[in-house]
This record gives C-alpha cells, sequence and structure tokens, in this order.
C-alpha cells in the first residue's frame, strides 16, 4: 500500500542554522521541532531529513561528523518519543576542495538524487501525496522536480529567500516554521 512522506530539510528547518555545523556541542533543534515531527507521524507521515553539507567537499568537517549530527538529532527525538524514518546527505560540492567529493552530483538540491535514494529504501512512498519542507528554494525546486509539494518555512534562511528573486519556484505554502507547517498537510 503506497504511504505518504515528509522530507525535511535538517539546518535552518529543523534545526538552528549554524553555518557549516561540525560539532554535536553546537547542535540547537528547535524546540518546536520535536512536536511537528510527533503529529506529522500522527497524521501518518514517514518523516525524512535530506540536506547539503557541501562543508564535507570544502573541507570544513568529515561525513562522520555528519552521522554523528545526524545520530544526535535521533537521539534527542526519541528522547522526546518520537523519531525520524532515515537521514540523507549530499556530502559533494562541484567547487569544493575535497578532490573525492568535488563533483557535480545528481544529490545535491535541487536535484533529486537524496530523493531516489529514499525511494530506493521505501518504494512504496507516493511522491503526489508527499511534501519537502525547507528554508530555502532549492528544496522547494526539488519538490517540484520530484513531483511532491514544497513547502518553505521563515526559519534559518527562509526570510531572506523571500526577499529574493526566485524566477519560477513558487512553494505551495510559506509557514513560520516547521510547526505551522504541519496545519498545511492533508
Amino acid at each position: 500500500m503506497p504511504t505518504k512522506a515528509i522530507f525535511l530539510d535538517r539546518d535552518g528547518c529543523l534545526i538552528e542554522e549554524k553555518d557549516y555545523l561540525s560539532r554535536v556541542e553546537d547542535l540547537e533543534i528547535f524546540d518546536f521541532s520535536f512536536e511537528a515531527v510527533k503529529k506529522m507521524k500522527e497524521l501518518g507521515y514517514m518523516v525524512f531529513v535530506l540536506t547539503n553539507q557541501s562543508g564535507v567537499a570544502r573541507g570544513y568537517f568529515t561525513e562522520d561528523d555528519v552521522k554523528n549530527i545526524n545520530q544526535a538529532i535521533q537521539a534527542r527525538f526519541k528522547a522526546h518519543g518520537t523519531e525520524l524514518d532515515g537521514f540523507y546527505y549530499c556530502p559533494h560540492y562541484k567547487d569544493g576542495k575535497v578532490k573525492k567529493y568535488a563533483i557535480d552530483c545528481d544529490c545535491r538540491k535541487p536535484k533529486t538524487g537524496l530523493i531516489r535514494q529514499v525511494l530506493k529504501d521505501f518504494p512504496q512512498i507516493d511522491l503526489s501525496q508527499s511534501y519537502m519542507i525547507g528554508d530555502k528554494f532549492s528544496d522547494v525546486q526539488m519538490a517540484h522536480n520530484a513531483g511532491c509539494k514544497g513547502i518553505l518555512v521563515k526559519t534559518g534562511h527562509g526570510k531572506e529567500e523571500l526577499n529574493s528573486a526566485h524566477e519560477n519556484i513558487t512553494p505551495e505554502k510559506v509557514c513560520e516554521n516547521l510547526l505551522d507547517a504541519v496545519k498545511e498537510l492533508n
């Protein structure tokens, strides 16, 4: 039976934007994120984190650092009585300093490689019933490229994004934060 999913951007949407977060000690999850994810699960959505982590390609931190932060996020959500269904990240950046990651990949948002990775693991997901929620127009564009709905939140870079021109990218909804976005789900 098909299922629906919420794809969440990590930095600036689920957690505080820290500009290349590299240490678990600096991790700050928005207080409303716990309730938001609980409500998404109650509405029958699977919930995944999809995040560009170009700091790996830039040499600012390692893939292990990304994984450690993601594990810490999951542990905090479990401590609040819920959990995320998976974490998927892109470590690439075509102009990066770390040669292994300095590529023009298909997993960097707004491309759809991260969603395709989720679908490989969870082929029952129906994208037409799914949402991508993030604080950048690249999140919304990825949603549209993949065939799901895009919601822009004003946390993180969201307010800046709304003040800049983005041709042909129109989110289905613009919300104050992740918890407000839950109210827009059907």
